[in-house]
């Protein structure tokens, strides 16, 4: 394990994200070559790293205690993760390593003691959600109904979020909808700045082809509707999206369905009757195996193909953080039909840049599917709309340059 130098630079930077590098991964290796910078990085020791970029580790000394109250496993969780990052900084401190900027994840409690390590470090946190506002996440979905229990755990879970928006200089949100999710007593100290995705690898191309598991290989112009997530689970509709499927598939014999996702979750709760929500749905609607082709988490190559092979993409998700994969599909050219909740309303015009439906309607969004389907020209403007505006708002060079101003301001 390396160690932090010491040499002065014009800012040391310290980045700090559990798993390290995060999202903060482009930046890092844009950042890491500048003369104006002294990066260093620290992060869970299970954390993937960048190639070619040493970074400090740290481990919980132990896990939580099974005997604690349940709406505060959370806290003493996010305090375990402090306190181990403490003991790295304090060694670190020892050994003369002084940043002068601390951008960081906070969301697991790893930057709850840097305040009190380094008083003179400016502070600036990534603030991506806080959940107990209204009209969010919790209660949007009836067929899923959250306990008492359960509002209380997560608003207790809150009091870290709280704690970490005092406890910074600023704060990074990557949406409007994100900050306004952040009480308005802090709205002054976040800054909206989208970190970017990466357009010069996301094109549209109208000779792009795929081979599916079963071998068949599909083709840019046939009928092919993907939907992509990192987990399949209701959160970002997934259940919504199979019972759309289910309709689609009985009116269109021939259309094919490429479905990229884990079977893990990443938000919410697993399903009470199935092993997970691929095979609770499965379960549920009458699907063509043939057609339907579920593919799990994929190389970064066979993505950008899925997406290029689209003619309808679905992106459904709660009142809840704003998926990169929505602004990965408009940079290819995809045509989103995306579910009228906030998150998206910010991005997708309906009529103009892609389609807005019901997320609780899977007889509308199968038949704007079919539409999408039958009149692929017509539908081509607003393709061409959706790669404009990522490609004109949403851009790395565009993240790293908001990111490296905020980092450098003083006072």
């Amino acid at each position: 394990m390396t160690s932090f130098a010491s040499t002065m630079t014009p800012t040391r930077l310290l980045i700090l994200h559990q798993n390290f590098p995060g999202q903060f991964r482009h930046l890092i290796n844009h950042w890491k070559a500048l003369s104006i910078f002294q990066v260093n990085g620290l992060g869970l020791k299970s954390a993937p790293g960048l190639d070619g970029f040493n970074h400090l580790c740290y481990e919980l000394h132990r896990q939580p205690n099974r005997e604690q109250h349940p709406y505060l496993r959370t806290m003493e969780r996010a305090v375990l993760h402090g306190q181990a990052v403490a003991r790295i900084l304090l060694a670190a401190k020892k050994k003369g390593y002084q940043p002068d900027v601390v951008l960081a994840h906070p969301g697991w409690g790893d930057a709850l003691y840097v305040r009190d390590i380094y008083p003179d470090a400016r502070i600036i946190h990534f603030c991506e959600w806080f959940y107990s506002l209204p009209k969010g996440d919790l209660g949007f979905d009836s067929e899923f109904p959250d306990s008492f229990d359960q509002q209380a755990k997560i608003a207790t879970w809150d009091a870290l979020h709280s704690l970490n928006l005092v406890r910074c200089d600023a704060g990074v949100t990557p949406t409007q909808w994100q900050r306004s999710r952040h009480p308005e007593l802090f709205h002054h100290k976040l800054n909206v700045i989208h970190e970017g995705i990466d357009t010069e690898q996301l094109n549209p191309d109208a000779n792009a082809t795929f081979k599916l598991p079963n071998g068949i290989v599909v083709r840019a112009g046939d009928p092919i509707v993907t939907y992509v997530a990192r987990n399949l689970e209701p959160y970002r509709g997934f259940h919504t999206f199979m019972r759309a499927l289910e309709r689609i598939q009985k009116t269109h014999k021939t259309c094919h369905a490429i479905i990229v996702g884990g079977d893990d979750i990443s938000y919410g709760a697993r399903p009470k009757n199935a092993p997970n929500w691929r095979k609770q749905m499965l379960d549920e609607v009458s699907l063509d195996p043939a057609r339907t082709h579920f593919l799990g988490k994929v190389p970064y190559q066979s993505y950008k193909k899925v997406l290029q092979v689209s003619a309808a993409h679905i992106y459904l998700t709660y009142p809840f953080v704003l998926s990169w994969s929505m602004l990965e599909a408009m940079a290819s050219g995809c045509l989103i039909i995306g579910s009228r909740t906030p998150p998206v309303e910010e991005i997708i015009e309906d009529g103009v840049n892609g389609v807005l439906v019901d997320f609780f309607n899977p007889s509308e969004i199968a038949q704007r599917i079919l539409t999408a389907f039958e009149s692929p020209q017509a539908h081509m403007p607003l393709r061409q709309a959706a790669e404009h505006l990522i490609k004109s708002r949403y851009t790395l060079a565009q993240g790293e340059t908001a990111y490296r101003e905020l980092i450098l301001q003083r006072g």
